[in-house]
């Protein structure tokens, strides 16, 4: 990709916008699938040294090119200067600023190039320059605190990195995968054969000399970070891609030179997603430790830190029993600000590291992705109900928005109503959730209603408006007519380690329970037909949309997308080895188990739900044979059922048309069933 000048750019784009000012056009519209096109998601916020700027990604997806671009945009400080830097493109990614704040970097595959290289924008003005020429992409990077170096994670491969192009076309013929370890395949990835290295470089920046940082072929490393002074760098680092085989992940430290040899801090449980960070100081490391694998399902991160010269690490959110999503910590080492996850919304907090005590920051609901600052000024990226992803200053006062990527199609549709619900299980136990009710909504009047389930099981179902989220098809099905509920079930996160462990080696149970108990809810004070009713989700919302419809009989419609109900076939088919052995043991010693967790296949014969089935064909994470085994069983039982498959698609689709296909066939078949059902 070839940037266009900055200065030029900057003149051409460069915007002053009041924030929160809705557009006083013509009346709001209904929702359409055809709006996902003009959707637009911020994401990664990076704050300048000098506090005055705010560098993040704007993605959207192009009809014509059918797929999804992103451009690295700025907005000031004050929100009155917006300036896009680059074109779309479908290969931007990670904008960084230098520590003296002259460049901004990010990732992107240059026009002759089939791998991302580092790009350099100098915000004085001129094109971007290409930093690096590697023959294979760069995984992720980070500034040396002096701006002399950048390290980066990339893997290892034989091939020059400018090897000269053949005349003629030559034919290059696959080769075996030969796999020695237990983590043997994962989505997108797929097949992980041995020989998979991926190490740490060190890139000067001014000559764009490249030199191997790490190199033992045992290893793969990721997550790198300086030292404040510059002098070491942390990491992760594990035998195989993702965790080791016991769960766990190595952080480790070495010297910013070739030669040196890491030192080994702690071995924690893996999280969701880890992030380290140096204290200010530079006399502590701080990462995400999750839970011991047989609660993979379920992971509740901690932060914890742990000296960098050696030493017991310490959890600094013992006391917190919510998620820690990520962090930062402050300037003057006393505080870090968290991202928590909690009961339908992931709010910013300040955790007082001398007491280990958090102060909620934004007490309204909202959904902050990521934030970014660690001195006087902060940055985050929030979304709510009625407002999709956009960069906002975190004030004493409250958020300030800064951009209004979202505000042009949002202000032009009209929303359902979002209303907190919590009501009690089969057994007592409070669950949380949420309805979205179709625009005009008219209070007593019965309404079609469709229970959408969140995948994870861990997860929630939160207050965000972004295209990509549960919330977004919420809001399409509602725009249809529907009242859409959202259940937090057990299993869920944002209520506590207990509440999310509840599930444990017991699946499709308690959770069927609590859906059923929201549907009753919403039955019982009058807003959902109980005549007209249909259940869907993806992932595990697809695998509880099969266990609910095998275990009652009221849905007269359902979608299992990304799903599977005879778990025993998951077994080596799917990435989820390690949990299984840990939760449910293997099953040729716990057969029953097994078998009691495959119900949905084994008594199919009790579904008498129409169904649609869909997935993408090189999904790895829940193969398809798992919709293609139940759609199986109930044409055979002579029950309604489709089978939609997506070629070349992993377990999240990244082809707009067949994400907006998927949109229009759910609905249509909701609306086959529900809308003329008596």
């Amino acid at each position: 990709m070839k940037a266009e000048s900055l200065r030029g750019l900057a003149a051409l784009l460069l915007v002053a916008v009041i924030p929160g000012v809705a557009s006083t056009a013509a009346a709001p519209r209904p929702l359409t699938a055809d709006d996902f096109y003009l959707m637009q998601s911020v994401s990664d916020p990076r704050i300048s040294p000098d506090g005055q700027w705010v560098a993040y990604l704007v993605t959207s997806n192009d009809r014509d090119a059918d797929e999804a671009r992103s451009a690295v945009w700025m907005v000031s400080w004050d929100g009155t200067q917006h300036v896009q830097l680059t074109t779309p493109s479908g290969s931007v990614s990670a904008p960084r600023w230098s520590p003296d704040g002259r460049y901004l970097s990010y990732l992107a595959k240059p026009a002759d190039s089939e791998h991302s290289q580092v790009m350099l924008l100098d915000r004085r003005g001129g094109e971007a320059r290409v930093l690096t020429k590697v023959s294979d992409d760069i995984g992720g990077y980070d500034w040396s605190p002096d701006g002399q170096h950048i390290v980066m994670v990339m893997t290892a491969s034989d091939e020059p990195a400018t090897a000269p192009k053949a005349a003629t076309p030559v034919e290059k013929r696959p080769r075996p995968i030969v796999i020695d370890s237990v983590h043997f395949k994962e989505d997108v990835s797929g097949y992980l054969g041995s020989g998979h290295e991926q190490h740490l470089y060190l890139l000067e920046v001014a000559t764009a000399a490249i030199t191997a940082l790490t190199s033992e072929a045992a290893y793969i490393e990721d997550n790198p970070v300086w030292s404040p002074d510059g002098q070491r760098i942390a990491f992760t680092r594990t035998h195989q891609k993702g965790t080791d085989a016991d769960g766990t992940m190595e952080i480790n430290v070495i010297e910013a030179r070739p030669g040196a040899a890491p030192q080994r801090l702690a071995q924690p449980y893996a999280p969701n997603v880890q992030h380290l960070a140096w204290s200010p100081d530079g006399q502590r490391v701080g990462f995400l430790q999750g839970l011991e694998p047989k609660y993979y399902g379920y992971i509740q991160d901690q932060l914890v830190v742990v000296p960098a010269a050696g030493g017991a690490p310490r959890v600094l959110t013992a006391q917190l029993d919510r998620a820690v999503a990520s962090y930062e910590f402050s300037g003057d080492g006393t505080a870090a600000t968290l991202l928590v996850e909690d009961d339908g919304s992931t709010y910013p907090a300040r955790l007082n590291l001398a007491g280990n005590d958090t102060t909620r920051l934004v007490a309204s609901p909202i959904v902050v992705a990521a934030v970014s600052g660690t001195g006087a000024r902060m940055a985050m990226v929030a979304s709510t109900d009625t407002m999709a992803s956009e960069v906002y200053a975190l004030e004493s006062a409250g958020p300030r928005r800064l951009t209004t990527h979202g505000e042009a199609l949002l202000g032009a549709v009209q929303l359902g109503a979002v209303e907190d619900i919590r009501f009690k299980s089969r057994d007592g136990t409070e669950v949380h959730g949420m309805v979205v009710k179709p625009p005009g909504y008219v209070a007593g009047r019965k309404y079609p209603t469709i229970l959408w389930i969140h995948g994870g099981p861990n997860g929630q179902d939160d207050h965000s408006a972004d295209f990509d989220s549960y919330q977004f098809r919420r809001q399409l099905l509602a725009a249809q007519g529907y009242l859409v509920l959202g259940v937090n079930y057990r299993g869920s996160s944002g209520r506590g380690a207990a509440f999310a462990k509840a599930i444990f080696a017991d699946w499709g149970h308690k959770e069927v329970e609590d859906l059923l108990a929201g549907v009753d809810h919403v039955v019982a004070r009058g807003m959902a037909d109980a005549a007209r009713l249909g259940i869907g989700g993806w992932s595990y919302g697809g695998i509880l949309t099969d266990y609910t419809i095998a275990a009652d009989g009221r849905f007269k419609a359902a979608f299992s997308g990304a799903g599977s109900a005879n778990q025993i076939s998951m077994y080596g088919s799917d990435q989820y080895v390690m949990q299984y052995n840990a939760e449910l043991g293997p099953p040729w010693r716990n057969t029953a188990l097994w078998l009691k967790v495959s119900y949905p296949f084994f008594h199919a014969d009790r579904i008498h739900t129409p169904t649609l089935f869909m997935g993408g064909d090189h999904d790895f994470n829940v193969p398809i044979a798992g919709g293609e085994q139940m759609y199986q069983a109930l044409r055979t039982l002579g029950i309604p059922a489709q089978l939609v498959v997506y070629p070349d698609q992993f377990h999240s689709f990244t082809r707009p048309s067949f994400l907006k296909d998927r949109l229009e066939r759910e609905v249509a078949w909701f609306g086959q069933y529900l809308q003329s059902a008596k």
